[in-house]
């Protein structure tokens, strides 16, 4: 089955553009040099004429393949708002992915999709939690990019304000942290926040930005700053 949808991806490769990518992203595997809006295209048909249990199983199929592009469209095919029935099935898919995580884009993308199902059902942040406690860098700030959502609103219900204030906590615990794209995550945590929250941005950089890299704290108040 796999091979239907990994055709469809190989039929537009652009091995000038691959070889690019494999020099831009800097991990070794396949590359095949297709854009965003190609994957977009593709993983739009595929969820069209799919179950949701078939999606997870082309999903999965395609991250199993290691190709760059193949495992854009696993994360893209299963970004969705609602997924029916939203059983665990997605949820578990895309939790067991954090461990392969290995460069930025596709943790990323893998992530837009996580965030999408933690929103579907907020009790699953009881268990990104311990990724926090990883020893694996790219698990850790996948707790904070899977979690962006709730910096975004802007009159929060007293559960999604309990939910920031614990994600901040994670953050918090994250500062000393000094890996370059743990940093960069909980900048951008913070950044998002203050469009919508600035006064828990300040109260966190007051409280802990003595801990945090100076380009950390710089990429947080980035937004404050022009309004100050």
């Amino acid at each position: 089955m796999i091979e239907l949808y990994l055709a469809q991806l190989e039929a537009l490769a652009d091995p000038a553009r691959a070889e690019g990518m494999q020099g831009y992203h800097k991990v070794k595997r396949r590359y095949l040099g297709l854009s965003n809006p190609q994957i977009n295209d593709l993983t739009k048909a595929w969820r069209a004429e799919t179950d949701a249990a078939m999606r997870v199983a082309i999903a999965d199929g395609l991250w199993q393949t290691d190709i760059y592009e193949a495992r854009l469209a696993a994360a893209k095919l299963l970004t969705q708002a609602r997924i029916r029935p939203d059983d665990t099935a997605a949820w578990r898919l895309i939790a067991s992915w954090c461990p392969d995580f290995d460069s930025w884009a596709i943790a990323d993308h893998a992530c837009m999709a996580g965030q999408k199902r933690l929103v579907a059902d907020p009790t699953r942040l009881d268990e990104v939690e311990g990724w926090i406690s990883s020893d694996h860098m790219w698990t850790r700030r996948a707790a904070l990019v899977s979690t962006l959502p709730w910096t975004k609103q802007n009159h929060p219900k007293p559960a999604e304000l309990a939910a920031r204030d614990r994600i901040l906590g994670w953050a918090a615990t994250l500062t000393p942290d000094h890996t370059w794209f743990i940093q960069k995550a909980i900048g951008w945590w913070l950044r998002e926040l203050s469009k919508h929250d600035a006064d828990r941005t300040r109260a966190f950089i007051e409280t802990h930005g003595d801990k945090m890299k100076p380009f950390a704290v710089k990429e947080a108040l980035r937004h404050l700053k022009k309004t100050t």
